[in-house]
């Protein structure tokens, strides 16, 4: 009989709790704020945005916070959507090569949780990590535990031997099966493979790690030492394995391709998204929009520093994308190619506090309204190309009722002078990302 009412007791209690009003979410109203939606071309009038929790809840002169709400005064100030960088390499940003290969991992991932936080700052909500083992940075991120952005991540960049993401040297040749993986395909890094069962089962790797989208080079690269820039490596069996693999998890590949060749065999493989294309021809550029291929791509400009010894063949390929920059774009712009932006930044702490400078440059080939709708409202669609494998589920890079709040608050008009956007610092007084304040100057 006691233990009877001891049952009794305690469903009591469980029914009491389950009674009780839940907690009111946190509120934060922006009061007299014009907005850039990230999809028009101006700003609205004086308005009001209510965020409630991690949504935007309502726009206009009407929306009202309940008791107890955060009020932020905007003073005609621009509420902007948070940025987003459609090709990042979170874990990669600050160490030198030799330290990101065979370097501590502890240090290497907490430079990365440093840099990830200054990220957050420069006002990018969002990134979309091509490449590096940024699993464990993201679970840190999404638990609260470093502040950064949102990662959608590729996991391992998957390649061919010799190719770009092969940062082997001659003596680990030939490669033994039986011996164990290169440092850089331990740490997550790169993986390398050489026939479309190796492609599948590392695209499969990825994909149970978590990535949102896969991630493989179709032809050589910068930086690394062994693939000449017009080389094309992996074969169409190999390719449409990896799509195969990415499909069927509901999500899609996207390939590092320069030439002509590497882009369309990759196009007629399957592949969704072209990273860089610096040095995609006339017809190329056609095809690709006529098959309404997304490129993500990058303004490599002629006149940064270029950081390999000058007349070395990493010099030279670095000349030759930078050089690309101004005809790839003209061919965006000529067949209107669906582009995302990003800056693609390796090892390189200085260079990426050049984020938002970056952003800015845009505006040598494209308006700043332009600009400012590539790297909010259009990288948002192209995130939405991972469906059920995107981590966070909502609508980001706009300013409307019903999408997620990350928001920045801004000093003066974008739309008018995109150096703002230079400047984070000085001009982005508040940075929400989830609803939650991370920065607030006023």
């Amino acid at each position: 009989m006691k233990m009877l009412s001891l049952l009794a007791a305690a469903l009591l209690v469980a029914g009491s709790a389950v009674a009780q009003p839940a907690t009111a979410e946190p509120e934060t109203l922006f009061r007299n704020v014009r907005i850039f939606d990230g999809k028009g071309s101006s700003l609205s009038a004086p308005t009001n945005v209510l965020v409630r929790g991690s949504i935007i809840a309502a726009i206009g002169p009407s929306a009202v916070a309940g008791e107890g709400a955060t009020t932020i005064e905007g003073a005609d100030r621009t509420l902007m959507p948070g940025l987003i960088d459609a090709h990042w390499h979170t874990t990669l940003v600050r160490p030198t090569p030799e330290q990101s290969i065979f370097g501590d991992l502890g240090f290497t991932n907490l430079l990365a949780g440093a840099e990830a936080t200054a990220t957050l700052m420069r006002g990018f909500t969002t990134v979309r990590d091509m490449g590096g083992p940024s699993f464990g940075l993201k679970q840190a991120i999404d638990m609260g535990v470093v502040a950064g952005p949102r990662i959608w991540p590729a996991g391992a960049i998957i390649s061919v031997t010799s190719g770009h993401g092969d940062f082997r040297v001659m003596t680990d040749l030939p490669r033994d099966p039986s011996q164990p993986l290169s440092r850089m395909e331990q740490i997550g890094g790169s993986r390398i493979a050489d026939s479309a069962d190796e492609v599948r089962r590392a695209a499969r790797e990825q994909l149970m790690k978590g990535a949102s989208q896969i991630k493989l080079t179709a032809g050589g690269g910068v930086s690394s030492p062994h693939s000449p820039l017009d080389v094309s490596t992996f074969t169409p069996e190999e390719l449409k394995a990896a799509v195969d693999a990415a499909t069927n998890w509901g999500t899609y590949v996207a390939v590092h391709a320069y030439t002509p060749v590497a882009i369309r065999r990759a196009i007629d493989s399957g592949v969704k998204v072209i990273e860089h294309a610096h040095l995609i021809d006339d017809a190329t550029a056609k095809y690709m929009a006529d098959k309404g291929v997304w490129l993500s791509t990058q303004p490599f400009l002629a006149e940064e520093p270029n950081p390999f010894p000058p007349g070395s063949d990493q010099y030279n390929k670095k000349k030759a994308v930078a050089d690309g920059t101004a005809v790839l774009f003209g061919y965006v712009k000529k067949h209107r190619i669906r582009m995302a932006w990003g800056t693609d930044i390796l090892f390189s702490e200085t260079q990426a506090r050049r984020q938002g400078a970056l952003l800015a440059a845009m505006t040598r080939w494209f308006t700043p309204a332009e600009t400012l709708r590539m790297a909010t409202a259009t990288n948002g669609e192209l995130l939405v190309l991972s469906g059920l494998r995107s981590p966070y589920r909502g609508k980001l890079g706009v300013v409307e009722q019903g999408a997620l709040a990350d928001l920045l608050l801004v000093d003066g008009d974008p739309l008018a002078d995109i150096n703002i956007v230079a400047d984070p610092e000085r001009n982005f007084r508040v940075i929400m990302k989830d609803g939650k304040v991370y920065k607030n100057s006023l």
